[in-house]
């Protein structure tokens, strides 16, 4: 599996823009997709913060995650402008029957594609083998573009889970 991203990122954002992921509870179908990336198309051009367009960028990654990124260098996402695109998440939950705002499944790269694990069998799989510490893992908890580009796909050994864990 290609986790490639860096040529979908706009290069004029500073590194510093802000990032918000949101992991779907499964795979989108193609068309759903489609429509998802115009809706993200949308919201990006139509995103106000304090009545100024904000420069925003909206992705869909291997038709399960949402990366909303705001430009703030010029005007800053104010607590509307945030609560706008949890809004705008929550519609898409339900026009699509998804769950984005669930942070207790995780999400990692297993046989070449994604698979979701709740938190609470996370010991389990490592004890099964299903998970090692090498397994990349999506830690939707970055929040700027550098901390996207740098540590979003990261193998479970360098990310916050190899505290709860022991490995073989």
């Amino acid at each position: 599996m290609n986790t490639s991203i860096e040529h979908l990122i706009p290069a004029d954002f500073a590194a510093t823009s802000r990032v918000w992921v949101y992991q779907s509870n499964r795979l989108l179908g193609i068309a759903e997709a489609l429509q998802v990336e115009e809706e993200l198309e949308n919201f990006s051009k139509e995103w106000r913060s304090h009545g100024a367009p904000v420069k925003a960028k909206s992705f869909l990654f291997f038709g399960q995650f949402i990366v909303l990124m705001a430009d703030e260098t010029t005007i800053p996402v104010g607590g509307c402008s945030t609560d706008s695109s949890v809004h705008f998440i929550k519609k898409l939950e339900q026009k699509y029957t998804i769950s984005l705002l669930d942070r207790t499944q995780l999400a990692f790269i297993v046989n070449h594609k994604v698979q979701l694990l709740p938190l609470a069998q996370l010991t389990y799989a490592v004890e099964k083998n299903f998970i090692s510490g090498d397994t990349l893992y999506f830690n939707n908890t970055v929040a700027t573009k550098s901390e996207l580009l740098q540590n979003w796909i990261i193998p479970v050994k360098n990310s916050w889970l190899q505290r709860k864990l022991t490995f073989n």
